[in-house]
């Protein structure tokens, strides 16, 4: 048993300036939302962190008008390089705000502090930075002279990543001419909603950017509101395939980067040290709470028993506990809803024989955490190895071959990443062309680029996000019709 006893090392709560109360971004004003309000709560606590006020539809309505009038007005009358000049100052402003944002974060998603401080926030800042270098070439993307925007961009994204995933939905838009309306997660809203006071002190024309928190139901209107042009999302697969259903035939562009169940293939020569590090970081420093997680771990079978030795020697050493705390490794699961479906999930590892390993790691007695945990000797039709768990969960199977290791690695519904571990770089050039997967890494695991697409396959999505790629799905082609626009963008009834 290891001794985990340590030195405490706490952030300070304070730091978040977390408000009692948040309120609706709308055409550059902070408005009461007409819709319930909304509790979000701290996953390392249990307890109540703030009060956010709700968008209706009639909400809605307002803020996709704004957004339809800042991009006729003044955002389309702007050159490419005062657009860049208002991405480069958001990025000042998340640059300068970093440590707030960093425990804001921390507080409302339940990451560790460390890793909102040395990823989340940093790398938002560089996607709005990129992309504001972006903003006055547009015409060196490939689709013509002078290529143009959609228009106004109905953006939706998760939980797990909640300003990331802002940052990855709007500075794209904005460099490219849009405008948008945006809904964060109804359990992490806290972190756009800051964001939000970062774009009003940047001094955006109003309605360039509305932010609009909600549950599913705002979400769901959102997506069908007649008023957009393009409609990005980040979720899981079953909404994906609802919105797919939903914008067939309307015309509007759509992108979808939904679930994956990443795979990390250990060969027999990879530097095992280097490979049991890349696997911790694919799967249980981020919670497994992240689309891309390299879920499943598939070991060349010579060097299988050594290599799960290790793993579990490095596993046990990894701190599970208050996510402010700089120490902890492992933070808390985002919410109890998140956290019963993931104790389902093992059991049905346990029902359906595979072997399950736990970390001998205390747990808080408060708020939502769960130890990590491997399942050894699984199998490509378990559960724990095809279902997405969102959780600090490895699924474990051996391979003999690369082409067994392709068979196993593929044998999924989705497709958006996978990791392969070896010395010889042609092996990994042919694991990666074989590997149905939209981002492989090579020798290495999540690392993420804001000049490098990202984005996934199959039941993963379509779609690219980041680098060029992303900057197109904003954009029209040169030479592609622009479809007419109802006069009004409210709905049929104010028409």
């Amino acid at each position: 048993m290891i001794d985990f006893s340590y030195a405490a090392a706490p952030e300070s709560a304070a730091i978040g300036r977390v408000r009692d109360r948040y309120l609706p971004y709308i055409d550059g004003e902070f408005v009461e939302g007409k819709g319930a309000d909304l509790e979000t709560v701290n996953p390392g606590t249990g307890e109540l962190l703030s009060v956010v006020s709700t968008v209706a539809e009639e909400d809605l309505d307002v803020a996709v008008r704004a957004a339809r009038t800042a991009f006729d007005g003044p955002w389309s009358r702007l050159t490419g390089a005062q657009r860049g000049a208002y991405l480069f100052r958001i990025a000042r402003g998340i640059a300068e705000r970093s440590r707030e944002l960093a425990v804001v974060e921390c507080l409302d998603n339940g990451k560790p502090i460390k890793e909102t401080r040395d990823f989340d926030v940093p790398t938002a800042a560089q996607h709005f930075f990129s992309h504001a270098g972006w903003a006055d070439k547009l015409e060196h993307l490939g689709l013509g002279p002078s290529p143009r925007p959609l228009g106004v961009a109905g953006q939706v994204i998760p939980w797990n990543f909640p300003l990331l995933m802002a940052a990855w939905k709007i500075a794209p838009a904005l460099a490219a001419g849009n405008t948008v309306v945006i809904k964060p997660a109804e359990t992490t809203p806290l972190s756009i909603l800051v964001l939000a006071e970062i774009i009003a002190d940047a001094d955006l024309p109003p309605g360039v950017v509305n932010i609009v928190p909600g549950a599913g139901d705002v979400g769901a209107a959102l997506v069908d509101h007649p008023g957009l042009d393009k409609v990005a999302f980040t979720g899981s697969t079953a909404v994906g395939r609802q919105i797919q259903r939903r914008l067939a035939g309307t015309g509007r562009k759509f992108t979808l980067e939904l679930g994956g169940k990443g795979a990390n293939i250990v060969f027999a020569d990879a530097a095992q040290d280097q490979a049991v590090e890349g696997v911790v970081n694919g799967i249980f420093f981020n919670q497994g709470q992240v689309c891309c997680a390299g879920s499943r771990l598939l070991v060349q079978e010579p060097v299988a028993e050594e290599f799960l030795a290790r793993l579990k020697s490095r596993v046990e050493t990894l701190r599970v506990g208050d996510p402010m705390d700089k120490n902890t490794d492992v933070g808390a699961i985002n919410s109890a809803a998140q956290l019963d479906r993931i104790t389902a999930l093992l059991e049905a590892g346990d029902a359906e024989g595979a072997e399950r390993w736990t970390s001998s790691c205390p747990l808080p007695d408060r708020g939502w955490y769960l130890a990590p945990t491997i399942f050894e000797q699984a199998s490509p039709s378990m559960r724990v190895a095809r279902e997405e768990i969102f959780g600090p969960v490895l699924s474990v199977m051996t391979f003999r071959t690369p082409e067994e290791a392709l068979a196993k690695a593929n044998n999924t519904p989705y497709g958006l990443s996978a990791g392969v571990w070896t010395e010889k770089g042609s092996r990994a050039m042919a694991m990666a062309a074989g590997l149905r997967a939209g981002v492989v890494w090579d020798n290495t695991f999540n690392r993420f680029d804001p000049t490098a697409a990202f984005g996934g396959y199959r039941e993963s999505g379509f779609g690219r996000e980041g680098g060029p790629a992303g900057m197109r799905a904003y954009l029209h082609d040169d030479d592609e019709p622009v479809l007419a626009r109802p006069a009004s963008t409210g709905r049929d009834g104010d028409r």
